[in-house]
């Protein structure tokens, strides 16, 4: 017989089934829902994988961003970066992204933050606590990750879709060697189209802004070197830093070239001067990944564990 799906609020349909994925010995049992639609845009689904432990549950959710390169796919959702999560009883929430090279880094970020509050709207159907959200990622992730604790949205009352009514904001983040400065790309003033021309130039879709022109109906490139500083500077988790920042966590490799560890070392120092709770963990000769970063994982799980394991004093939820 065929499963049946749940529908959530808006009309929202949960992939079939929540079926229990047997585990090897040692690895936490966990049930499993695939492409749950958390938006729409240009008539194409936006959709996440919920990961729920079997086990005792801590009322926590960590959402971990599928993104690398900002290539996002259902595919490349695997179990390894969260298993430890799951040990602990976080419901984990593997989301895709509109993927490049179709869709740009701002249109990246919208989506992500329409993961969140879809995340936060639903939280009692997913058994969560809507104040006690984490996020986490690698790379590309890493950035989307720091774009949703740093420059988180409020909710949209006025909005016709209840989901935008709820903010982006989460408790805390933790993530690997994240591109954080788009204006200082490696060097103090070395913007990311210089890096195009180098390190990253096989990156190029995701930075090549359009928008949409009324006239000729439309979208158009956006060639402009001052507009594209604006979105380097508006992409860029530097630009975003403020006291009510919540917890950060990075770890990132001293000798990665793709993304320079200086990027990490200026956020962290930018974060600590204003007064953030933040971490720096370096990997000394590591480049853009290591052959155990897995291991490391339990370090972001002790992460979410210190900044996740209470309510806050003041809801982020609200708008």
């Amino acid at each position: 017989m065929a499963p049946q799906c749940v529908v959530l609020a808006l009309g929202f349909t949960l992939a079939p089934g929540q079926v229990a994925t047997s585990q090897p010995e040692g690895l936490p049992g966990y049930t499993r829902q695939e492409d749950v639609i958390y938006g729409r845009k240009f008539g194409t689904a936006l959709t996440l994988d919920v990961f729920t432990p079997t086990g005792p549950r801590n009322g926590a959710a960590i959402i971990w961003a599928v993104s690398g390169g900002w290539i996002s796919d259902h595919d490349r959702i695997g179990r390894g970066h969260f298993v430890e999560f799951l040990r602990r009883g976080y419901t984990v929430f593997a989301v895709v992204h509109g993927s490049q090279p179709k869709y740009t880094i701002p249109e990246v970020i919208e989506d992500m933050h329409r993961a969140v509050r879809f995340i936060r709207y639903n939280a009692a159907h997913f058994g969560i606590d809507p104040d006690r959200i984490g996020v986490s990622g690698g790379s590309a992730g890493g950035h989307l990750a720091l774009m949703m604790g740093l420059d988180s949205r409020e909710g949209k009352p006025n909005k016709k879709d209840p989901v935008m009514h709820q903010a982006s904001r989460v408790r805390a983040v933790a993530c690997f060697y994240p591109p954080t400065d788009f204006l200082n790309y490696g060097e103090p003033g070395r913007d990311v189209d210089r890096a195009l021309r180098e390190e990253l130039k096989p990156f190029q879709a995701p930075f090549d802004f359009h928008e949409f022109d009324e006239t000729a109906q439309k979208f158009v490139p956006i060639a402009d070197e001052q507009r594209r500083l604006e979105i380097f500077r508006a992409t860029s988790p530097m630009t975003h830093v403020s006291p009510d920042d919540p917890p950060t966590l990075i770890i990132h490799g001293d000798a990665d070239r793709l993304v320079p560890f200086q990027q990490s070392r200026d956020l962290v120092d930018k974060l600590r001067a204003a007064g953030v709770t933040v971490q720096l963990i370096v990997r000394p000769g590591a480049k853009h990944g290591w052959p155990k970063l897995l291991d490391d994982m339990p370090i972001f799980a002790d992460w979410f564990d210190e900044h996740l394991a209470k309510p806050p004093t003041s809801a982020p939820s609200a708008n």
